[in-house]
C-alpha cells in the first residue's frame, strides 16, 4: 500500500515511528506465490475430453500457418503440411510441448525486482494497446509519448505491478513504423521492472531484441528471460506471418512469448463453453509446439485473450460467468500440460470509471486469481473494451491487485501465538485498540486501501464529498510528483539512443508497420 503524506522531522519514539509509517513507500511487492487452492471445475475425465477434442482438431482439421518459413519448419519436424494447413500428430505435439520449462525467472534491470513465473508463481502486468486514454483531468483523448511515459512511471511506482508492460497507450505523436523503438525505450527508461517487447512485425521484434541485448547483454539473454513477447492467433485456427516471424525473433534469443489465441466466444468459436475451450486449447498448443520447433527448451507461455460476444450487438463483453468458467478450465489445461499460462485481468466495457467498470473488473480479478493464472496481463487501466486506459482506474486497479496479492498469499501465521496472548490481556468486554500487539501489527494485519473511503458520511462531506475517480486522480498526481527515475547507466543509455537514432534513419517514417527495414 502506498502512503503519500510527507513525513515531518520529529524527535521521540512515537513521532519517529509515525514519520516512518507516513513516508512514501513504492517498493515493489515480490512476485505473488499463491497458496490458495485453485478452482477446479473439471474432473479428470473432462480434462481428458478437452485434450482429446483438441488433439482431434489438430490431427484432422489442422491449423493454418500463413508463413512459408513456418511451413518449412513443420515439414522438417515431421508434420503433415497441405498448402498452408498443418496437421499435427498428437504425439509430436506432446513431445514438443513437454520441452517447455514449467517455470522460469524474469530478470529485471534491478535484480531485486526479478520475478518467478509458473506453478504457484504469478505476476501482475498493466494493460496495453489502448488507442485512447482518460487523462489526469478524466478527458478522453489520443495519447502521446509523454502519456505513455506517465503510465510507465505509474507502473514503476505501484507496488503490486511487476512490469512496465510496453505500449500501455499508443503514442500518436510518433509514426507507426518507428513507434516500437520509442515505446521500448520508454519501458526501459522509466522503470527498472521487467517489461514487454513489441511484436507488431518481425523487424520490430528484432529491434526489440537488439535493444534488450544493449541493456542486458546478448550472452546474458541466452540463459535469462528479460522481456515478454505476445503473439496473437487469428481464431479460428490461423497463425499469420507477422506473428510467427515475431515469435521466431524472440524464441531464437531464448525469450518467452505468450501464445495467445484471440477468442470472441460465439463469434470465432462455437457458442459453447467447453467447445470454445477445446478450440482455444488446440490453437494455443499449435503455437506452443512451434516455439519448440524454433528452439527446443525455450520458455513459452500458454496464452489467450478471452471474451464473449453480445448476441444483441456483436460487442465483446467482460465479467460474464462464462469467461470465469473458461479461465478455470484453461488453467486446468495449462497445468495438465505443465506450462505457465497467461490471462487477462480487470477487464471492463464501461465508458467511464463507474460501477459497471468496478463490478466487471472485480469479477475478472477474482476468477483469474482462483484459476491460478501466472502471467496476469491487463491488470490496470483497461476500460471500454480496451479502447481506453483510464488513469483513475489504473491506480485503483493496481491497488486491487495489491489486495489480491495479500489474499492469494494466504493467512500469515507468524504472530499467531503473540496475537493469542493478547486475548487474556484484554479479557471479556475489552478492546484491542491500545494493546501493544495491535500497535505493532495493525498496519500489516489488515489491508488498508488508500483509495477507498471508509469514513462516516459526515467526514466524507467535510473532506469535499470526493468520489472514487476524483480521489484516484489526486492520488495519481501525487504519485507522479514523487516519482524518481531509476537512472540508466550512462553508457547503456547512450548506446540505446544511438541504436534508436540509426534505426529511425533507416526506417521510413510512415503510418504502417515496418515490415521491410
Amino acid at each position: 500500500m502506498t502512503t503519500l503524506t510527507k513525513p515531518r522531522a520529529r524527535a521521540g519514539g512515537r513521532a519517529a515511528r509515525r514519520s516512518i509509517r507516513s513516508a512514501p513507500k513504492f517498493d515493489m511487492l515480490p512476485g505473488l506465490t499463491r497458496t490458495l487452492p485453485t478452482c477446479e471445475v473439471m474432473d479428470p475425465d473432462q480434462i481428458a475430453r478437452i485434450d482429446a477434442a483438441s488433439m482431434n482438431i489438430l490431427e484432422n482439421v489442422g491449423v493454418v500457418f500463413r508463413d512459408e518459413i513456418a511451413l518449412a519448419d513443420w515439414r522438417r519436424a515431421g508434420a503433415k503440411v497441405v498448402g498452408e494447413r498443418v496437421y499435427l500428430d498428437r504425439g509430436l505435439v506432446r513431445d514438443l510441448v513437454a520441452t517447455i520449462p514449467a517455470d522460469f525467472t524474469y530478470h529485471a534491470r534491478d535484480p531485486q525486482k526479478n520475478v518467478r513465473l509458473g506453478g504457484p508463481h504469478s505476476i501482475f502486468v498493466p494493460m496495453t494497446g489502448a488507442p485512447y486514454l482518460r487523462d489526469l483531468d478524466d478527458v478522453r483523448r489520443n495519447p502521446t509519448l509523454a502519456d505513455l511515459a506517465m503510465f510507465h512511471k505509474l507502473s514503476h511506482m505501484m507496488p503490486a505491478l511487476h512490469s512496465s508492460a510496453h505500449h500501455i497507450v499508443e503514442p500518436y505523436d510518433h509514426p507507426i513504423s518507428q513507434r516500437h523503438l520509442r515505446i521500448t525505450y520508454s519501458s526501459m527508461k522509466h522503470s527498472d521492472k521487467t517489461f514487454m517487447g513489441m511484436t507488431t512485425s518481425p523487424k520490430n521484434a528484432e529491434d526489440v531484441m537488439e535493444l534488450c541485448a544493449i541493456l542486458f547483454g546478448a550472452d546474458f539473454m541466452e540463459d535469462h528471460p528479460v522481456t515478454t513477447g505476445n503473439c496473437n492467433g487469428n481464431s479460428p485456427l490461423v497463425w499469420d506471418e507477422t506473428m510467427l516471424g515475431a515469435m521466431r525473433a524472440f524464441c531464437r534469443r531464448n525469450q518467452p512469448v505468450l501464445c495467445s489465441p484471440f477468442v470472441l466466444g460465439g463469434a470465432n468459436t462455437p457458442a459453447s463453453v467447453p467447445a470454445t475451450v477445446a478450440q482455444l486449447n488446440a490453437e494455443a498448443l499449435s503455437a506452443l509446439a512451434y516455439t519448440q520447433v524454433i528452439r527446443r527448451g525455450c520458455p513459452a507461455i500458454y496464452g489467450h485473450y478471452l471474451s464473449t460476444v453480445s448476441m444483441r450487438s456483436g460487442a465483446p463483453m467482460a465479467g460474464t460467468p462464462e469467461i470465469s468458467l473458461m479461465n478455470f478450465m484453461i488453467g486446468q489445461m495449462a497445468r495438465f500440460y505443465g506450462v505457465p499460462w497467461r490471462t487477462s485481468n480487470t477487464l471492463g466495457g464501461a465508458k467511464t470509471f463507474d460501477a459497471q467498470a468496478g463490478y466487471e473488473s472485480a469479477t475478472t480479478l477474482s476468477a483469474v486469481i482462483h484459476a491460478g493464472a501466472n502471467y496476469i496481463w491487463h491488470s490496470a487501466g483497461w476500460n471500454e473494451a480496451g479502447m481506453h486506459c483510464s488513469v483513475a482506474k489504473f491506480v485503483v486497479d493496481a491497488e486491487q491487485c495489491a489486495m489480491a496479492h495479500r489474499m492469494a498469499s494466504g493467512p500469515q501465521w507468524g504472530d499467531f501465538d503473540a496475537a493469542l496472548a493478547a486475548i487474556p490481556d484484554v479479557g471479556p468486554g475489552g478492546h484491542y485498540l491500545g494493546h501493544p500487539h495491535t500497535q505493532e501489527n495493525f498496519q500489516i494485519a489488515f489491508f488498508m486501501p488508500d483509495l477507498f473511503d471508509n469514513n462516516s458520511i459526515e467526514q466524507w462531506v467535510a473532506d469535499g464529498s470526493k468520489e472514487i475517480t476524483e480521489r484516484a486522480l489526486i492520488h495519481a498526481r501525487r504519485l507522479l510528483d514523487a516519482y524518481e527515475e531509476p537512472t540508466l547507466d550512462a553508457g547503456v543509455n547512450e548506446a540505446l539512443l544511438d541504436y534508436i537514432a540509426r534505426r529511425e534513419r533507416e526506417i521510413p517514417a510512415a503510418d504502417a508497420l515496418n515490415q521491410d527495414y
